[in-house]
């Protein structure tokens, strides 16, 4: 059984979810508008950060969530991106957020697999209620997307007989009560040198054009004369009604 903790609660266990390990692609974790979070994240968004611990006290989960300004528009087609951006900016100007969004969900790579994605997903449902909000929104990652040229649009969309989504991620998210809204077309921006995403992949980046990465959800684009490549990566809008609803 899993203990969930709000990380305001329990700063003595932000050094362990740090060092809690993942199974993040090392490209993943160079999208810049990031940095706007994750630095700020214990002095401003420890309310919205669970961590979990298993009956012996070692951290095997975290969830991540930021209030931001929706203002009652349509969903942003650069979901992750858009919603650290504004939520950043109204920590900075003072705004009431109106809307909250998750921003990952990290299990521990040896617990993967026992459910425990979906135990911190309702968590963080019901941490939105108890900060106010009627409505969880998720910029998801469907990360069993092996396809990496097929449109996020075309697998997005992808059901079972039983009329669920095939992506198991997906279905996580709907089996809980989310609803899909919409693609995020370029949720995640994440450029770079072509020195650095050799670093990043392992991969040459010695031609122009796209180059199909080991992860990622759809090609990235590589200037050889340039010398940059550029990753677009699209995610898929759920939506989740609260408690508080």
């Amino acid at each position: 059984m899993l203990t969930i903790s709000v990380l305001a609660d329990r700063p003595d266990l932000v050094t362990a979810m740090w060092d809690m390990p993942n199974s993040w692609p090392e490209f993943m974790r160079h999208d810049p508008t990031g940095a706007l979070y994750y630095g700020n994240v214990v002095s401003q968004f420890a309310d919205y950060v669970l961590i979990a611990q298993d009956p012996d006290g070692a951290v095997v989960a975290s969830s991540f969530s930021i209030p931001f300004v929706l203002g009652g528009a349509e969903l942003p087609p650069d979901g992750w991106d858009a919603a650290i951006r504004s939520g950043a900016q109204a920590r900075i100007d003072g705004t009431a957020p109106d809307a909250i969004s998750a921003i990952e969900i990290v299990v521990r790579p040896d617990r993967q697999g026992e459910g425990l994605s979906g135990q911190m997903l309702a968590a963080m449902r019901e941490n939105a209620a108890r900060l106010g909000f009627a409505e969880l929104l998720a910029p998801v990652r469907p990360n069993a997307k092996t396809d990496i040229a097929e449109p996020m649009a075309a697998y997005a969309l992808r059901v079972r007989e039983d009329g669920l989504p095939a992506d198991p991620w997906l279905r996580v998210h709907v089996r809980a009560g989310g609803v899909i809204d919409k693609v995020a077309t370029r949720s995640m921006v994440i450029s770079g040198t072509l020195r650095e995403w050799r670093d990043w992949t392992g991969l040459p980046f010695d031609h122009s054009g796209p180059v199909l990465i080991p992860k990622a959800l759809a090609p990235a684009w590589c200037d050889v004369e340039h010398d940059w490549a550029v990753y677009v990566e699209p995610n898929v809008w759920i939506r989740h009604r609260t408690e508080r609803a």
